[in-house]
């Protein structure tokens, strides 16, 4: 009777308790090493990727057990902020010299159930505002949109869109873009029953925390094997999507795709132009992130990939200028 009184008092002062381990997360100011990668191993000299150039790249490591697991990255000027797949952000400026600065870790202040678990602070993608600095988070197991105050000082509104209801629990807002426009774009990592290349997408008018939530559902057509992981928008409207294939033979691999905005309709099923594969020879890994800024008249290409916790992978941080007149992969 003792130990199952004690078991019950565990279970109502902890909540959520379940018996695994709880979430971990940053303690104090991490330390963050930095070190430049070269796109293609064998070949340090090569920069070119299709019509993406590789301007460099970090592999960022810390002893902080709670670090890695990044599935979303917004920039900012020279601010990034990665968001991992439990709930965790880092923050760091980033300047000509690829050394991190600034550099500060933290968790959501609020979220899906609990966040005792892992997969009650399942985000996976996420939305800046630069004027406002609102901030929005995609969490892919409740399929949920959170949105935050500014420096994810508190969660100010959240909401589960009907029409996102019956996407899976492990492929639900997969990625997500906010426009230059107020609108905002959902991908579903999930398929379509009758298609294992199709998912389906959402375009919200604007913010889908607030009510009244228009918009209209598509359907993205990714290329075979691969799922949609991360959006931007391109300086010319059209959306770039980070999609993403696992086997045996070749691991991790990821294909970018744009698609034309004009195509992006109720209804419709919309698919693209591959711009470019990551797969051997160049750097492969679980890429999930990705981000579009401007340096001068250059479209700049960040992207990072999640190290999933595990010793055989990495967290890439690469930076690449997309050469407008440069032919895509055919």
């Amino acid at each position: 009777m003792r130990i199952f009184l004690s078991i019950l008092l565990l279970i109502l002062l902890v909540p959520g308790y379940s018996g695994e381990a709880p979430l971990r997360r940053p303690s104090g100011t991490p330390s963050l090493r930095a070190t430049p990668v070269a796109l293609f191993p064998l070949a340090p000299h090569e920069r070119q990727l299709g019509p993406l150039t590789y301007l460099g790249g970090l592999r960022l490591a810390s002893g902080d057990p709670a670090f890695g697991g990044f599935s979303a990255l917004a920039v900012e000027g020279d601010r990034f902020t990665l968001l991992s797949d439990g709930g965790n952000f880092l923050r760091f400026r980033l300047g000509a010299d690829w050394q991190p600065r600034d550099v500060e870790a933290g968790s959501l202040p609020d979220g899906p159930g609990t966040g005792w678990s892992k997969e009650d602070r399942d985000s996976e993608s996420v939305a800046i505002d630069s004027a406002s600095g609102r901030i929005w988070v995609g969490f892919e197991r409740d399929n949920a949109i959170w949105r935050y105050a500014p420096g994810f000082a508190r969660a100010e509104r959240r909401a589960r869109p009907r029409e996102m209801s019956d996407w899976s629990l492990n492929r639900g807002a997969e990625a997500m873009a906010r426009l230059a426009d107020g609108s905002f774009l959902v991908f579903a990592e999930d398929v379509v029953e009758s298609d294992a290349s199709l998912h389906p997408a959402l375009w919200f008018r604007s913010d889908p925390t607030e009510p009244p939530r228009r918009g209209f559902a598509f359907r993205f057509r990714a290329p075979p094997g691969y799922r949609p992981v991360a959006a931007a928008e391109l300086p010319s409207g059209d959306i770039l999507v980070l999609t993403r294939a696992v086997s045996i033979a070749r691991g991790f691999t990821a294909k970018l795709v744009v698609v034309p905005r004009a195509a992006i309709r109720s209804g419709a099923t919309v698919g693209g132009r591959t711009l470019a594969t990551f797969a051997p020879p160049a750097l492969h890994d679980n890429f999930e992130a990705l981000a579009v800024t401007r340096e001068g008249g250059a479209t700049i290409l960040w992207i990072a990939s999640d190290d999933n916790e595990s010793l055989f992978q990495q967290t890439l941080l690469l930076k690449f200028r997309l050469d407008a007149n440069a032919a895509p992969e055919r």
